[in-house]
């Protein structure tokens, strides 16, 4: 499994209402995905100017079909546009 937790940081706050949009509607999309396992995302109790998105995906196959996908592309051109995106990933 690869678990993949996105943090990010908005560049200013209705930057970060445009970004959330965009990673709760990846969301909404990426849950349907072959091989998606979890796919959430979790707004910072401390940080008003952060969230992450916390995905969990089978193999490398089903990410980087995921990864493909013309949604994917435009909600992660979304939120780059309104401040930093931040990558952990994990394999277990």
């Amino acid at each position: 499994m690869i678990r993949l937790n996105c943090f990010f940081q908005a560049a200013d706050a209705a930057k970060y209402k445009d970004a959330l949009r965009a990673a709760v509607a990846l969301t909404e999309k990426s849950r349907n995905h072959a091989g998606c396992i979890a796919y959430d995302v979790f707004q910072s109790a401390t940080r008003s100017d952060v969230f992450m998105i916390c995905e969990t995906w089978k193999d490398q196959a089903s990410l980087d079909l995921h990864s493909a996908t013309p949604e994917f592309k435009k909600h992660v051109e979304e939120m780059q546009a309104c401040g930093q995106l931040k990558l952990e990933r994990l394999e277990f």
